[in-house]
């Protein structure tokens, strides 16, 4: 499905920009900070080279809370809706494991979360692995992290463990040239004060500032410098993750009573779970997430950068409201597993849609060669240019995602465009074991009959044949992901 392609039909770059307008709040939070910038001319006199590469991630942010997927009427994300009607929006993108840190070192990586060695918290990665910022380094970019890590798992003397600053070095991911923020930063900051590390590893920490707002800021200071070659930017938000210390959503202070009635999702409102004290706040901090990214777009546009910049936004995995397994992600269910995937930029200002199924995979490969690098044959992942770019390539894609879960369930999964099915082991704690031997059938929904995914069929003898070819594609994406072939018991029993 797309809204077209002909070059005709893409909006201007000033219509672009109108259509995603500062809110007076947002402009005035960022701009009164922020440093001057290097002029329009100097920068866009210079002679084009490689794109610049921004990657925006809005930590536990739903799929359908973003406008442009049409799916939530009370959807306020303006920006990343114009990223879209200029770009390609993968409304069917997939994280290949719902959880913080693993979701984080697989699409670094473009490997499962098993492969990293982060199927966990709390769990240092495979450093021999390269990341995206590796590639980009080698490749003459230089390399910026700003905000959330979460990836590593660096031990302090006596063993403590590491929340804040991350030393240089290979827990650093190959971000070489700049590193700062936190580690862990739900567990050092609140999001009016708290502790946000320089990249020599000061302190800064921000006060009477949204912490939304503050990144965003450092941010674009990082957009305004002199850049001598073309840079790569991974702007890391908490938002709109829960404050884990309150257990609530906080969003800034400008959106507190800006959504008192909205639309609640159809998989939440027959359920129970905490989304009735908690989605206001949760729809404020998409708000201010947007209004981020509408930012950072600016900053591109008054530096003359914003035509040679290839901006993506996306989650790392959705958010459950506590209604699947009393957890907010850790389970297989498009509320947790769905999440956004919006690409503009060189190469990718297309106006389209793409439904096929895509996973968090698929984003290093894909940035890599959007910038005309070639991704490392370690990376499992497949770039998505080809994907938006061509109707044969859509029609012969294949379009199953595997998932792990942990945590919660020893879980392995699939979804295709018409089904999700999961297994587990219930002999298993769900953080005692990366993977097991031993499965059975735990969920099996219908995508397009019951997308809300209310009415589990697994078990149910109409839907046998089904579940039986699910379980053996199953098998075949378990031992493809380097682990050995599990015994998989069928359930012929259903609630």
């Amino acid at each position: 499905m797309t809204r077209g392609s002909s070059s005709s039909q893409l909006p201007s770059r000033r219509a672009f920009l109108r259509n995603a307008a500062f809110t007076a709040g947002a402009a005035a939070a960022v701009a009164a900070e922020t440093v001057p910038a290097a002029s329009a001319a100097t920068q866009s006199s210079a002679p084009q080279r490689r794109p610049n590469v921004l990657m925006i991630c809005a930590d536990q942010f739903r799929a359908d809370f973003v406008g442009a997927n049409h799916e939530n009427p009370s959807a306020a994300t303006p920006h990343i809706d114009a990223l879209a009607q200029r770009g390609v929006s993968f409304r069917h993108c997939v994280t290949n494991q719902p959880l913080c840190s693993p979701s984080r070192a697989s699409f670094l990586t473009s490997r499962y979360a098993t492969e990293t060695g982060v199927w966990k918290l709390e769990l240092e990665p495979d450093h021999s692995l390269p990341t995206i910022a590796t590639e980009f380094g080698k490749n003459g970019y230089s390399t910026h992290f700003l905000g959330k890590w979460h990836v590593s798992q660096v031990l302090m003397p006596g063993g403590s463990k590491q929340m804040g600053w991350i030393p240089p070095g290979p827990s650093r991911g190959g971000f070489d040239d700049q590193w700062e923020g936190a580690n862990v930063i739900e567990l050092v900051s609140h999001p009016y004060e708290g502790n946000y590390w320089d990249n020599s590893g000061k302190n800064i920490g921000y006060k009477d500032e949204d912490r939304i707002d503050f990144i965003a800021r450092r941010a674009v200071q990082v957009i305004e410098q002199k850049h001598d070659k073309p840079w790569f930017m991974f702007v890391s938000q908490l938002e709109p993750h829960q404050q884990n210390d309150v257990d609530n959503f906080i969003p800034p202070k400008r959106y507190l009573d800006k959504f008192e009635d909205p639309f609640i999702p159809q998989d939440l409102r027959n359920l129970p779970g905490n989304w009735r004290s908690r989605i206001q706040g949760y729809y404020g901090c998409t708000a201010g997430i947007d209004d981020c990214v509408g930012t950072l777009v600016a900053a591109l546009e008054r530096t003359g950068q914003l035509d040679n910049t290839i901006i993506v936004f996306f989650s790392d995995h959705g958010c459950t409201f506590r209604t699947r397994l009393g957890e907010y992600k850790r389970s297989p269910h498009d509320s947790s597993l769905r999440v956004p995937f919006v690409i503009a930029g060189p190469g990718f200002d297309q106006s389209r849609i793409v439904d096929e199924v895509v996973t968090l995979l698929d984003l290093t490969p894909t940035l890599l060669d959007g910038a005309g690098i070639k991704p490392p044959s370690s990376m499992r992942g497949r770039p998505l240019k080809a994907l938006a770019d061509n109707l044969d390539v859509r029609k012969n894609w294949d379009s199953t995602a595997y998932f792990q879960i942990s945590s919660s369930i020893c879980g392995r999964g699939i979804r295709t465009p018409d089904w999700c099915y999961c297994v587990f082991d219930p002999t298993v704690k769900g953080g005692d074991a990366a993977y097991s031997m031993h499965y059975q059938d735990f969920a099996l929904y219908s995508i397009g009959g019951d997308p809300a995914q209310m009415v589990n069929l697994v078990g149910r003898p109409e839907y046998r044949q089904v579940a039986d070819e699910l379980r053996a594609e199953l098998k075949k994406r378990i031992v493809a992901a380097g682990e050995p072939e599990p015994e998989i018991t069928p359930i012929h029993y259903y609630a």
